[in-house]
């Protein structure tokens, strides 16, 4: 499966401060614009679960 551009959020506007994301076979890379050379890889299901637990708050109580 060939590799897939880097995408960045629409509301990263034309900064360089956002997260990127890609799928690479059966993985997701994640990085940092500005830190490129730093890649997270995980899984697709891993991802998902994160990005809930970010949008019920699950994370609120470690800011």
């Amino acid at each position: 499966m060939p590799e897939s551009n880097w995408q960045k959020s629409s509301y990263s506007a034309a900064n360089n401060e956002c997260v990127e994301v890609r799928r690479v076979g059966g993985t997701v890379e994640l990085r940092e614009s500005d830190e490129g050379h730093l890649i997270l890889r995980t899984t697709p299901t891993t991802l998902s679960a994160l990005l809930h637990g970010i949008k019920t708050g699950e994370f609120d109580h470690h800011a």
